[in-house]
């Protein structure tokens, strides 16, 4: 074996195997970081867009012109916007119908704002399953390309009269390698959607507050 114990000829000469499991971390490793960038960047609009949202909501203009506004703007289409709309739509649809009850108008609006909270979780939880998978199977996957590279090292002396440190090191060198591309792989993804759920929790909870609060200020604004 080579005693060149430089990362590229440590996989170059590693085992099959051991190649693969590599390029399977690898593979999981980059989309794990594609992963990462693009739920900041939608984390983040999020966060940005629910601040301009209720700035302007508690703003006391009239809620008909700002739904016509956000009806006629992309910014209307997710967050809180969108729980707005339809309550909001909802809300209007159902007050022209003659006879319409109250507690009816309003628990109408309270169903469609749901629905638009449950698809607007939906997007924000988006592939947070994966950076989950990747964090807690990574260091196992790396850990089979080691034990099996470990082997194969070892199974590589039964060929030698005399076995010595400097023949078996190249090979369990290769072998942890694999370990080590499997931590890289798991702890930005642990800590990524660590993150992450914490963020989409805490949207969760600003959304269905604010949806409390629109449905008391609907009520008030019926009995008006």
């Amino acid at each position: 074996m080579s005693s060149d114990l430089s990362l590229l000829n440590l996989i170059l000469h590693a085992s099959f195997v051991v190649q693969l499991v590599l390029l399977v971390l690898v593979l999981a490793s980059i989309t794990s970081w594609t992963l990462i960038l693009d739920r900041g960047r939608v984390l983040g609009n999020a966060r940005k867009a629910a601040n301009a949202f209720e700035e302007r909501f508690w703003s006391g203009g009239d809620l008909s012109v700002l739904y016509k506004d956000l009806s006629a703007d992309d910014q209307g289409n997710f967050g809180l916007a969108a729980i707005f709309r339809a309550g909001f739509k909802d809300y209007v649809r159902l007050r022209k119908i003659e006879g319409s009850d109250m507690m009816a108008v309003l628990q109408g609006a309270e169903r469609s704002m749901r629905v638009a909270l449950s698809r607007e979780m939906d997007r924000l939880d988006a592939n947070l399953s994966f950076l989950a998978t990747v964090g807690s199977t990574s260091p196992y996957v790396g850990l089979f390309g080691t034990v099996w590279g470990i082997m194969h090292a070892f199974h590589a002396l039964g060929n030698v009269d005399q076995a010595t440190l400097a023949l078996v090191a190249p090979g369990i060198s290769e072998a942890l390698v694999a370990t080590a591309i499997g931590l890289f792989a798991a702890i930005p993804a642990v800590i990524a959607f660590n993150r992450f759920s914490n963020q989409v929790e805490r949207l969760n909870n600003r959304y269905e507050e604010f949806m409390e609060e629109f449905s008391t200020l609907l009520q008030r604004q019926g009995r008006g």
